[in-house]
């Protein structure tokens, strides 16, 4: 009995000594801070987290068009970019980050990534000598014109109509119900070069769009929306089990 009571007196006086040190397994140090989500500011964690998904890693590119694309990068401005990413683009993928707007990052948050993209990805010198068509249309096109344009730049890959080629379909109704006219412009001006698509002055060599030309084809692939995207199940499909 003795014996016993010895052990357990130097077992508490063990526990006593890692509460007093910190030293418990899983016990945090008395002088740890855990960070609030909301006051990190590293770029490299905020990208990966809520960008890295759709715009690929390092901005390569992915479900959606590449962030580190020079090209991109020369025609929106910080500006657009944090505009973007603090609203989304309403009716599309792409979804609000800043709390202001329902989402889950700060001001200094969105600051950190909009500034983050343009100093490790912005390259000033990539086009110089070229004429890129502007980010926003001056002007709104016309959807007849864009058929012939359309035929000109693009039929070559996407098929008669858009149906489809050597590139996917670009009048599939699923897709124009996720991406809003402005993100047709920017993929028609920047190009997607992740998946082998080219930007606005490789289409037809030495024959670059104009700014009038990316509009039109724009108003018409905007033409091909359906009023209701997506293909719905027929009310005849009959599944195992009768399930309808």
């Amino acid at each position: 009995m003795k014996r016993w009571k010895t052990l357990l007196v130097v077992a508490l006086l063990a526990t006593a000594a890692c509460g007093t040190r910190g030293g418990a397994p899983g016990r945090p140090p008395a002088d740890s801070q855990v960070i609030p989500p909301s006051r990190i500011l590293d770029f490299n964690f905020l990208y990966a987290r809520n960008c890295a998904g759709c715009h690929g890693v390092n901005g390569q590119g992915g479900a959606a068009i590449g962030l580190a694309d020079a090209v991109y990068l020369a025609i929106a401005d910080d500006t657009t970019i944090r505009r973007v990413a603090s609203k989304g683009v309403p009716g599309t993928a792409m979804p609000a980050f800043s709390q202001h707007s329902g989402g889950m990052l700060t001001d200094d948050q969105i600051n950190v990534i909009v500034t983050g993209i343009r100093s490790r990805w912005a390259k000033p010198d990539a086009l110089r000598g070229a004429d890129p068509p502007p980010y926003r249309a001056p002007s709104p096109g016309d959807p007849q014109r864009g058929a012939s344009v359309f035929s000109t730049y693009c039929s070559s890959c996407h098929g008669a109509g858009g149906r489809g080629g050597r590139a996917s379909s670009i009048v599939d109704g699923s897709y124009l119900g996720l991406v809003s006219d402005q993100n047709l412009r920017t993929t028609v001006i920047v190009g997607r070069p992740e998946l082998g698509a080219p930007d606005w002055r490789g289409d037809v060599p030495g024959k670059p769009m104009s700014s009038a030309e990316v509009s039109d084809v724009v108003a018409w692939l905007s033409a091909q929306r359906p009023q209701f995207p997506g293909q719905p199940y027929s009310t005849a499909l009959q599944l195992p089990g009768g399930v309808r």
